[in-house]
């Protein structure tokens, strides 16, 4: 899974779109592109002044990750996914277990990218062939460092009752969920959907008990 987590860190910017709970109720009704737009500003700039992140903090880091981005994560959709057929077998226990390390998985992957957030920034491409009757979109953006290439990154979302959230990510021409799927179905062929489970809750207690890198000067 190493390989996944490093592609992985390269999808914070997108997630970071849906960091503020505050803007719950306009997320409804504000086009999802404008969204994105207009709090991954705010969520970029807070990491970049916060001392406390930018040294590595970690219970700083995982707060904000708790509670500004992940309420905005389609957990079960995005888990299920994942699991491909396998999720129809599994039992509604290990479905919720499923859900639940995999989210905690991901915990750990955004408190990592974002306490690397330094001298980046974000660019949006146009959301074209967009209509008002749309429940689900592609978001495209890329983002911009001061050295290397940029690094696309495309976003689906999802539109429900409470708003906009996102299932699925693109980094690189490579979607996440399909990332993690071939993964998933290697280890649920050789041991079962518990064998996963298992898998994620030995992988999260290792990433639990490792600090979290800081910011590079």
């Amino acid at each position: 899974m190493k390989t996944i987590m490093t592609r992985f860190l390269l999808t914070m910017f997108a997630t970071l779109a849906f960091a503020n709970t505050g803007f719950a109720a306009a997320a409804a009704q504000e086009a999802p592109d404008q969204l994105v737009k207009r709090i991954s500003l705010e969520i970029i700039d807070l990491a970049k002044a916060d001392k406390e992140i930018q040294a590595g903090n970690q219970k700083r880091v995982y707060d904000l990750v708790d509670s500004k981005i992940l309420p905005y994560i389609d957990f079960q959709r995005m888990t299920s996914l994942a699991a491909g057929k396998s999720w129809r077998d599994a039992t509604p226990e290990q479905q919720k277990q499923l859900i639940n390390e995999f989210r905690t998985l991901l915990v750990f992957t955004y408190s990592g990218a974002i306490a690397q957030i330094k001298d980046q920034r974000v660019e949006f491409k146009p959301l074209r062939g967009v209509t008002p009757e749309d429940t689900e979109v592609e978001v495209r953006s890329q983002i911009i460092q001061t050295r290397g290439e940029p690094i696309q990154l495309n976003y689906r979302l999802e539109k429900l009752p409470a708003g906009w959230k996102i299932y699925d990510i693109n980094v690189l021409g490579a979607w996440l969920v399909e990332t993690y799927k071939g993964s998933f179905s290697a280890e649920i062929s050789k041991s079962g959907i518990d064998g996963l489970i298992k898998t994620l809750t030995e992988k999260n207690k290792k990433l639990a008990s490792a600090p979290i890198k800081a910011a590079s000067k």
